[in-house]
């Protein structure tokens, strides 16, 4: 259950020099970007000072915040005639974070997928129903065409309409699916409710949100499947960075396109295995937008102990966040875009709450608003254009439904240290 078995197995010196090699090609790449021309020329260090894969910690680090500021090409490498496609992620104050791929880079995620997929034991005789977001999102995308370079059958039934995704899924013999965690639920539930069995469901890949065991659990034990989980991100592709195999204890990351870091959030200090800390990845293949050092605030930690299966290094699945970013549905959203929005509407005051629950498997956000005197004084149907307003300018930031409650000034808490904004009861997934 290989796809590229060179590559999926390379251990020990063949798999250093190979990072090296590629290592001094990716900062080669960097070098073409003004951003890094700058960090690296204040940081003292060039191309040639890359004499071994640990030479990396000599690199700076880059942050989600600096893919911002380079709103909307900055961080590409190659002339704009060599983008292929684009995608973009949320961004914390409005602008989204823009990512480019050429026609290799596209080669390179899709064979990424076909790894991952190939790896839970799926093939061409498969049939593949791909039930995300296809637009900008990359998980759509992604898998897709990873998907079809196995030569599976794909259905791209996006997200929405869940009864016909259960249709299809009967109708068209579906042995696997991929989709949020929290969908995967739903759709159990439904075909429940509809006293439907997906008996040719066999495998199910989740990913773009958090999960527990205890979900890996209901989800296999409700469909009758084997659970896997995905990790990735758009500036590293998008999903396929890492993914678990049979053995489903931690996630394989592929070190042959990806150099790997566990550091002390804090203070930046390397950490060992073992150690749970953040996830720092650098690409070593990435041709438009090369990565070096980015902080991706996922908590983790490396496994030390052989795998089963043959690959390498694994990371445990993630634990949670070193920033205050909110996953919702599989969409990134950060309190700060909230904010954003609402100090830009002239009837709102200067406190809000963000509550997170999820109902019926499948993540809700309502954000309680205040108003200001002015406002509050208006008539009723002023207040309710007021609440649509607001959860539109919402939904075209966020691309993510919310529910809006007003309420009248002072009633929100006030906080003497940093605020608290956000309460997410979801409790144990």
């Amino acid at each position: 259950m290989f796809w590229n078995e060179e590559m999926e197995t390379l251990r020990g010196k063949k798999l250093e020099d190979l990072q090296t090699k590629r290592l001094k090609w990716t900062l080669s790449q960097a070098e073409k970007i003004p951003f890094y021309q700058e960090r690296l020329r204040a940081a003292g260090i060039s191309n040639s000072d890359i004499q071994k894969r640990d030479d990396i910690t000599r690199l700076p680090f880059t942050k989600k915040t600096d893919l911002r500021e380079g709103y909307p090409f900055g961080f590409f490498a190659v002339p704009k005639r060599d983008i292929v496609r684009i995608h973009t992620t949320s961004g914390t104050t409005g602008k989204p974070t823009v990512v480019g791929y050429t026609r290799n880079d596209l080669a390179t995620w899709a064979e990424l997928i076909a790894r991952n997929l190939t790896m839970v034991g799926l093939t061409a005789d498969d049939t593949f129903q791909n039930a995300v977001n296809y637009g900008l999102f990359t998980g759509g995308l992604g898998f897709h065409y990873g998907a079809e370079l196995m030569g599976m059958t794909v259905v791209p039934s996006a997200t929405g309409n869940t009864r016909r995704q259960i249709e299809m899924i009967q109708d068209f013999g579906v042995n696997a699916i991929h989709c949020t965690p929290g969908y995967a639920l739903h759709i159990t539930e439904v075909a429940e409710e509809m006293g439907i069995t997906l008996g040719s469901l066999r495998i199910g890949c989740f990913g773009a949100e958090a999960w527990s065991e205890t979900m890996r659990h209901e989800l296999e034990t409700r469909l009758a499947i084997d659970a896997y989980d995905s990790y990735g991100m758009s500036e590293m592709y998008g999903p396929g960075v890492a993914f678990e195999c049979t053995e489903k204890h931690g996630l394989h990351i592929w070190e042959d396109c990806y150099l790997p870091e566990i550091i002390d959030p804090a203070t930046g200090e390397t950490l060992g295995p073992g150690e749970k800390g953040e996830l720092v990845i650098t690409s070593l293949s990435k041709e438009a937008m090369p990565m070096i050092r980015y902080r991706t605030g996922d908590i983790t930690m490396f496994i030390e102990d052989e795998c089963p299966c043959g690959r390498g290094l694994r990371i445990a699945r993630i634990m949670g966040r070193s920033d205050d970013m909110l996953v919702i549905r599989g969409i990134n959203v950060f309190p700060s875009q909230i904010e954003h929005v609402l100090l830009g509407i002239a009837e709102v005051g200067d406190q809000f709450m963000v509550y997170i629950d999820r109902v019926h498997h499948l993540d809700e956000m309502t954000i309680d608003v205040e108003m200001n005197r002015s406002a509050f004084s208006g008539e009723l149907g002023d207040l309710v254009g007021l609440q649509k307003q607001i959860q539109q300018k919402l939904q075209e930031a966020l691309t993510l439904r919310t529910t809006v409650r007003l309420v009248e000034p002072g009633s929100l808490p006030r906080f003497e240290g940093k605020a608290k904004r956000v309460i997410d009861r979801r409790g144990d997934l």
